[in-house]
């Protein structure tokens, strides 16, 4: 428990989609709290049905979705809670989106392709969301994607504090994967206090999840390597990276990521590359069947918690990351 005092003055209900219920519930207890209940099926054809078993009128409503698979499935279930709080009389509706979905498709590459990720916040924002809350966005462009107030969390204190406890910060090396994940690793040296390295990459356009790995540019012989990203999907990347840092002459390697996507294969991936640990947070289930023994899951759900009590008094979101990095709220 955090110690955190709702007051009793206003109205918090916390509700949960089917797709995480167990970080929900971690989250409820941080807050001192009960998960309200909501009954939801699916029809034979595959349609969604969900009903409030508890008066949301004049509350202020927080609806926990994480977008994992099967991500469209779990999109369409917020939507329809969000639909049935405006139609209940909900006072705010405030959206955490753990992983936000259809983050990567921030911007056309080409001609001819959408933009997912304006699409997605334009479908909740037409739906009767009031605010989105989510983790570490794959790029804070997309905050603005959403007319609307966005608090855009970070899972770097977790993350850094677990990986400064596990090894001496003066043998640390953050490692970007690639050029687009400096400004993340830049916000990692500056809280462990260590240099940067960073793996030029080039990706093949027409194949997906593919990557020839090229050089090391910066100082990672005998130096314990801390891969950083946002995301973990196929593990490919990550596992190239993990090898061509021991190419390189490095000591170890972890890898910190917040969002543990491991689609398969990549539970396979990285429990055969050359990583000690692989430390991801919760904001997304993984399964059994995708757990392995280097991974460490860390819950996010007290950056969470906090930052929904924060929201519901009229508190500041961005006073939770004074100190480490600027936050959009």
């Amino acid at each position: 428990m955090t110690g955190l005092s709702v007051p009793t003055s206003k109205q918090l209900v916390l509700l949960s989609g089917r797709a995480h219920p167990e970080l929900a519930a971690e989250v409820a207890e941080q807050l001192g709290i009960s998960l309200s209940v909501t009954s939801a099926y699916d029809f034979a054809n595959g349609e969604i049905f969900v009903r409030f078993e508890e008066s949301v009128r004049g509350c202020d409503v927080f609806v926990l979705q994480s977008h994992t698979t099967p991500i469209n499935t779990w999109i369409m279930e917020q939507l329809i809670m969000v639909d049935a709080l405006k139609r209940a009389s909900a006072k705010r509706i405030n959206l955490i989106i753990p992983f936000y979905g259809y983050a990567r498709q921030d911007k056309k590459h080409r001609g001819r392709e959408p933009i997912s990720a304006r699409l997605l916040a334009d479908l909740f924002k037409a739906a009767g969301a009031s605010r989105i809350m989510t983790v570490d966005l794959h790029t804070s462009q997309i905050q603005g994607f959403f007319d609307g107030p966005v608090d855009h969390l970070f899972a770097l204190p977790l993350l850094s504090e677990h990986v400064a406890s596990r090894v001496d910060r003066r043998e640390i090396t953050v490692v970007s994967p690639d050029a687009g994940r400096v400004r993340v690793a830049e916000r990692w040296t500056d809280v462990l206090g260590a240099p940067l390295a960073i793996i030029h990459k080039r990706r093949d356009p027409d194949v997906p999840n593919q990557v020839t790995m090229l050089e090391v540019v910066g100082d990672v012989e005998g130096r314990v390597c801390v891969v950083v990203d946002d995301m973990i999907d196929t593990g490919g990347t990550i596992a190239k990276a993990a090898q061509t840092l021991m190419d390189f002459g490095a000591k170890d390697v972890i890898v910190a990521a917040t969002h543990g996507i491991l689609s398969k294969p990549a539970a396979e991936r990285l429990r055969d590359a050359p990583i000690s640990e692989v430390v991801v947070t919760n904001t997304l289930p993984i399964p059994e069947d995708q757990r392995f023994d280097k991974l460490t899951i860390l819950s996010i759900a007290p950056i969470l918690a906090r930052a929904v009590y924060e929201v519901f008094t009229d508190g500041s979101v961005t006073r939770m990351f004074e100190g480490e990095h600027e936050s959009s709220a």
